[in-house]
C-alpha cells in the first residue's frame, strides 16, 4: 500500500517521536522546507514571537543593571560547572537531610526505570505531570505508557500537544504553532462536554481546567522537572504561570522531580540573580505568577515522599568539551528562539528534537552526538541575535561554528578515502602557506577567470564550485597584486649628500 507523503512538519515529526534520537532523524533542511510551505504556521509563529519580543524588550529596559545581571548569571553558571562534582554531592546531602531521596541516572533508560519503579511501588495507574523538557528528553510519557500508566500533562499548552499527538515546538510555549481555532477543534474532538465550545481563551482554559481537575484529585504520583536545585539547602525551585504546577506539588502523596545535573546552583542567594533573569527573558514578566520552593518533605504539608532523580544523559560529555560546555549554562528561557529569524520562519518541529531553536541546535548534537544530528549546527544564519539576548551570555554562534567543525571531522573519520572537498581544501592550505606558490596561484587565477568573468564579476562557477556562486557574486583576482605593485615601485635608494669632511649632512 502506498504511503501518503506528509504535508506539514508536524505530520513529518509524528513519525519520529523519539525524544532525543540515537539514529539520524529528519534533516533540518528537509523539515524546514515543509514548514516554509505552511502559511498558517508562519503566520502563527510570526505573530507570537513578535509579541513576546516586544514585551521582553520593555521589561528588560526597566532594569538599569541588566548587563550586570547577565554577567552575574554567567559567572555563577561557570563556577558551578567548574566544581559540579562538589555541588552535586552537596545537593544530595542537603536533600537527604531534609527527608528526600536522591537517585542517580546515567541515561534515559535508568531514569525511566527509576521513575517506573517508584510509580509501580505505589500501585499508581495515573500520573500528573508539570511541564518538563527533561522528562520529554528521556521519553518518560512513552515509557510509562508502555508500563500501563497514563501520564497527563497539566500545563495547558503541553496538554494541547499531548491531545494532538505532536511534539512541542517551543521551549516555553509548546503549542505556539497553533491558533485558538485549531485548539477549539482539537478540544471538541478529544474532551467530553465540549460540543458547543467557543474559541474564546477563557472558554478554552475552562474546558481544560474541568478536564484536569479530575486528574489532580485522583493522582497518587506527580512528576516535575526542576528549574533550579540549590546545593546549599537542598531546595528545589519551579517557576510556572498557570498554577497547575502548584496543584501537582501539593495534592499527590508522592512527588518525583527529574533534574538535569546542570540545573544545580550553589547557594540560596544565587536565586536572587536567576529569578530576575528568567521571567523577563522567558514570559516577559517581572516575576513568574507561581514560584514554588520545597525542601524535602514536611509532615502534614504537601507530599509524603519526595524523590529527586539527577540525570546525566550526555551532560558530562558536554562538560568535557571546553568549547561546548557553555551550552549547559542554559536556564531554558527561550529568548534565543523568539529572536531567531530561522526559528520564526520554520517553527520548532523542523529541529526534530525536544530542544528546538538556537539552543537546540547546539544542545542536541552534543547530547546525542553530532553524527545523529549533523544538520542542526547549520540551522542558523550566525547573525548573533541569540547571543545578544541570552540572559547567561551563551555564545551560541561560537558553539555552532565549533560543532560544524565536529560534523566535518566526523565525516572525515567515517570515510576511508577523503572527499574532493577535503583534497581541495588541503591543497589550498599548502598553496597559501608559501608566498611563491601563492603568487603563482594568483597568476593562474587571473588567467583562468577570463572564461567566467562577466561584467567585472564572477557570477557562476562550474561543477561543485557553483555552490559558492549560487547566492553570491565573486570579485575577480586583481589585475595587479600588492606584491607586484610593491616590486614595481621600488627604486635604488637616493644618495644622501655629505659635507666636505665626509659627515652626513642634515639639520642639527
Amino acid at each position: 500500500m502506498k504511503t501518503r507523503n506528509p504535508r506539514t512538519t508536524a505530520e513529518l515529526m509524528s513519525r519520529h517521536m523519539d525524544p532525543l534520537p540515537t539514529q539520524p532523524g529528519v534533516p533540518f533542511q528537509e523539515a524546514a522546507r515543509l514548514s516554509l510551505e505552511d502559511v498558517q504556521l508562519r503566520r502563527n509563529m510570526g505573530k507570537a514571537t513578535t509579541t513576546i519580543r516586544r514585551k521582553r524588550e520593555k521589561v528588560v529596559g526597566e532594569m538599569p543593571d541588566w548587563e550586570q545581571l547577565r554577567e552575574a548569571g554567567r559567572a555563577i553558571k561557570e563556577r558551578t560547572l567548574r566544581h559540579l562534582d562538589k555541588y552535586l554531592l552537596q545537593l544530595e546531602e542537603s536533600v537527604t537531610r531534609a527527608g528526600g531521596v536522591v537517585h542517580w541516572a546515567r541515561d534515559a533508560a535508568e531514569a525511566n526505570a527509576i521513575i517506573g519503579g517508584l510509580v509501580a511501588k505505589h500501585d499508581a495507574r495515573e500520573v500528573v505531570k508539570i511541564k518538563s523538557l527533561t522528562t520529554d528528553e528521556i521519553g518518560l510519557n512513552e515509557a510509562l505508557e508502555a508500563a500501563g500508566v497514563e501520564a497527563t500533562e497539566t500545563d495547558l499548552a503541553e496538554l494541547i500537544i499531548q491531545l494532538a499527538g505532536e511534539r512541542s515546538s517551543h521551549i516555553l510555549v509548546p503549542a505556539i504553532h497553533k491558533n485558538r481555532s485549531e485548539i477549539r477543534a482539537l478540544f471538541r474532538s478529544k474532551l467530553d462536554g465540549t460540543e458547543h465550545l467557543t474559541d474564546e481563551p477563557k472558554d478554552l482554559a475552562a474546558a481544560a481546567r474541568a478536564h484536569l481537575r479530575r486528574k489532580f484529585l485522583r493522582a497518587k504520583v506527580a512528576v516535575s522537572g526542576v528549574n533550579f536545585g540549590v546545593a546549599e539547602t537542598g531546595t528545589i525551585c519551579i517557576v510556572e504561570s498557570e498554577g497547575n504546577g502548584r496543584m501537582c506539588l501539593t495534592l499527590p502523596k508522592v512527588l518525583i522531580s527529574v533534574m538535569g545535573i546542570e540545573k544545580t546552583i550553589p547557594t540560596w542567594r544565587d536565586l536572587e540573580v536567576f529569578l530576575q533573569l528568567l521571567p523577563r527573558s522567558s514570559t516577559a514578566e517581572r516575576m513568574n505568577p507561581y514560584t514554588s520552593f520545597w525542601t524535602g518533605v514536611s509532615p502534614g504539608d504537601g507530599p509524603e515522599e519526595f524523590h529527586l532523580v539527577l540525570l546525566d544523559n550526555g551532560r558530562t560529555k558536554v562538560l568535557a568539551d571546553p568549547a561546548g560546555r557553555q551550552t549547559l549554562y542554559c536556564i531554558r528561557c527561550s529568548a534565543c528562539l523568539n529572536i531567531c529569524p530561522v526559528y520564526e520562519r520554520t517553527g520548532g518541529h523542523a529541529y526534530s528534537s525536544v530542544y528546538p531553536g538556537p539552543i537546540g541546535a547546539i544542545l542536541t548534537p552534543q547530547l546525542v552526538g553530532v553524527e545523529n544530528a549533523a544538520s542542526l549546527p547549520y540551522a542558523s544564519s550566525l547573525c548573533g541575535a541569540c547571543y545578544e539576548v541570552c540572559p547567561v551570555k551563551i555564545n551560541i554562534p561560537e558553539v555552532l561554528v565549533h560543532l560544524r567543525g565536529e560534523v566535518v571531522r566526523h565525516k572525515q573519520d567515517s570515510r576511508f578515502l577523503p572527499s574532493g572537498e577535503d583534497i581541495a581544501m588541503k591543497s589550498l592550505a599548502r598553496v597559501f602557506a608559501r608566498p611563491g606558490s601563492f603568487e603563482r596561484a594568483q597568476r593562474l587565477g587571473r588567467f583562468g577567470q577570463r572564461f567566467v568573468l562577466k561584467g567585472g564579476v564572477i557570477t557562476s562557477l562550474p561543477g561543485q564550485l557553483g555552490g559558492w556562486t549560487a547566492v553570491r557574486d565573486i570579485f575577480p583576482v586583481a589585475g595587479q597584486t600588492f606584491r607586484e605593485w610593491w616590486r614595481a615601485r621600488k627604486k635604488p635608494e637616493a644618495k644622501v649628500p655629505t659635507t666636505a669632511d665626509g659627515a652626513k649632512g642634515g639639520q642639527s
